[in-house]
C-alpha cells in the first residue's frame, strides 16, 4: 500500500507565490506596439457610457420600440459597421492626446488617463462596440498626426443591470453618461459624475492638441451656496462671502476631477512645458468678481489647485464665453446654463447636485452667520 505524502502548507504557499510572480513577469515582458493600459491605482480613470462615446440614437429607438431581443439582434447584424462618434468622443480623443505627451516625457509612468467603457449593454453588443473602437483607433486624426491611439481596453457590460456598482471597483474618477438617473446614483456613491448633452446646430472647432475643460463653481467644484440667496437675499450672500473669504469652501462633486487634471498638469510643468501643456482648465462662474470672487480663488489656493483662466460673469450668459473657449466639456449644475451652452455649440455635462436638483440629500450647504448683536 502506497504511503500518503504530507504537504507542507508553507511550502505550497511559497510555490504558488513563485508561480504567480513568474506568470506576472512573463505577461509584463510581452511586447506590443499598442500602449499598455496604466495600472488603475495610479491612473485617472474616466468611465464613459456607450451612448456618450457613440451616437446610438437609432439603436436606442429600436430598443424602446421593439424591445431588447430585436435590439441585440440588430447590433449583431451590424457587428462590422462602426458606430458614429458621440458627444464624449472628442473628449476621449483629447485625453488620448494628453497620454501621448505623458508617455513621451515619462515612458514608464502609469499616471495617465484610463478610459473604461461602462455600459448596461448585453455582452453580445460588445462585438460592435469593440469593432467601433478599433476602427477609430486605426484612422483617427490624432493617430495620424500625434501617433496616439483611441485605445479602450477596459469594458464593463452588465446586460441590462445598472453598472454603477462597478464604478468604485474600476477606481473611477469621473463617470459620464446620458442616463441622468445613473449619474445621480453615481453621485450618491461619492463619485464625480455628469450627464452629457450634445451641442446644438452650431459646431465648434475643438482643439486637436489641447484638452480644454471648463467648470462652473458652486455645486460643481465647490459646495452649494445658493440656499443663502434663495432664503435670504443676494446682498446677504455677498456679505457672507466677504465675511468668510478666508474660510475655504467645502468641496463639490467634481472637485476631484480638477484635482486629477492638476496632478497631470504638474507633470508637464516639471519638464518645463508649462506654456505648451496639453491641458487647460477654466472656471466659468455666474459670480461677481468684486462681490464674491475672492473666496473662490482663495479656496482653490488652499486646495493647492491652479485654474488656468477664471471668468466671473456677474450673471451674464455663459454661452458666448464658452463659444470662445471651445472646451471639450463644460460642467454646470444648472440646466439653463447647459441649454445656453448647447445652443452655441458647447458640449455640456449636467451635474445634478444642489438644492435645485432632484438629488440634494446630505449636500453641504452654507448658512449665513447669525446676528449675535
Amino acid at each position: 500500500m502506497a504511503e500518503s505524502k504530507t504537504t507542507d502548507p508553507a511550502a505550497t504557499e511559497a510555490g504558488e507565490e513563485k508561480d504567480w510572480t513568474a506568470t506576472k513577469a512573463f505577461f509584463d515582458s510581452l511586447k506590443t506596439n499598442q500602449p499598455r493600459p496604466p495600472k488603475p491605482q495610479y491612473a485617472v480613470t474616466i468611465a464613459v457610457s456607450s451612448r456618450s462615446l457613440f451616437n446610438m440614437v437609432a439603436e436606442g429607438k429600436i430598443y424602446k420600440e421593439d424591445g431588447v431581443e430585436k435590439y441585440v439582434a440588430y447590433q449583431q447584424e451590424h457587428d462590422n459597421e462602426p458606430l458614429m462618434p458621440g458627444v464624449a468622443f472628442p473628449l476621449v480623443e483629447a485625453l488620448m492626446n494628453v497620454n501621448a505627451g505623458l508617455r513621451r516625457l515619462y515612458p514608464d509612468s502609469d499616471e495617465l488617463f484610463d478610459i473604461v467603457l461602462m455600459t448596461n449593454n448585453h455582452a453580445q453588443v460588445g462585438v460592435r462596440l469593440i469593432n467601433s473602437i478599433n476602427h477609430y483607433g486605426s484612422w483617427s486624426t490624432l493617430s495620424a498626426i500625434l501617433q496616439c491611439y483611441l485605445t479602450i481596453e477596459r469594458f464593463c457590460m452588465t446586460g441590462g443591470e445598472s453598472p454603477i456598482g462597478y464604478l468604485k471597483a474600476y477606481m473611477t474618477n469621473l463617470y459620464l453618461s446620458k442616463d441622468g438617473e445613473q449619474v445621480i446614483e453615481a453621485i450618491e456613491e461619492g463619485i464625480a459624475a455628469a450627464t452629457t448633452f450634445a451641442s446644438g446646430d452650431v459646431e465648434n472647432q475643438l482643439s486637436d492638441t489641447q484638452l480644454k475643460v471648463a467648470f462652473d463653481g458652486d455645486a460643481v467644484l465647490f459646495s452649494e451656496s445658493a440656499i443663502i440667496v434663495k432664503q435670504h437675499s443676494l446682498d446677504t450672500f455677498f456679505e457672507h462671502e466677504t465675511e468668510f473669504e478666508n474660510k475655504p469652501r467645502a468641496q463639490g462633486p467634481v472637485k476631484c476631477f480638477l484635482e486629477a487634471l492638476g496632478m497631470l498638469q504638474r507633470k508637464f510643468y516639471a519638464k518645463n512645458e508649462r506654456m505648451t501643456c496639453p491641458i487647460r482648465t477654466y472656471l466659468v462662474t455666474s459670480r461677481s468678481a468684486a462681490s464674491s470672487g475672492v473666496r473662490v480663488l482663495k479656496t482653490l489656493r488652499s486646495w493647492g489647485l491652479e485654474i488656468d483662466e477664471a471668468l466671473f460673469l456677474a450673471g451674464a450668459p455663459k454661452g458666448p464665453l464658452l463659444q470662445k473657449i471651445q472646451p471639450h466639456i463644460f460642467f454646470d449644475d444648472q440646466m439653463f446654463h447647459i441649454e445656453g451652452a448647447k445652443e452655441l455649440g458647447t458640449i455640456a455635462a449636467h451635474v445634478p447636485y444642489g438644492i435645485g436638483q432632484k438629488y440634494h440629500k446630505g449636500i453641504f450647504t452654507e448658512q449665513p452667520a447669525k446676528d449675535t448683536t
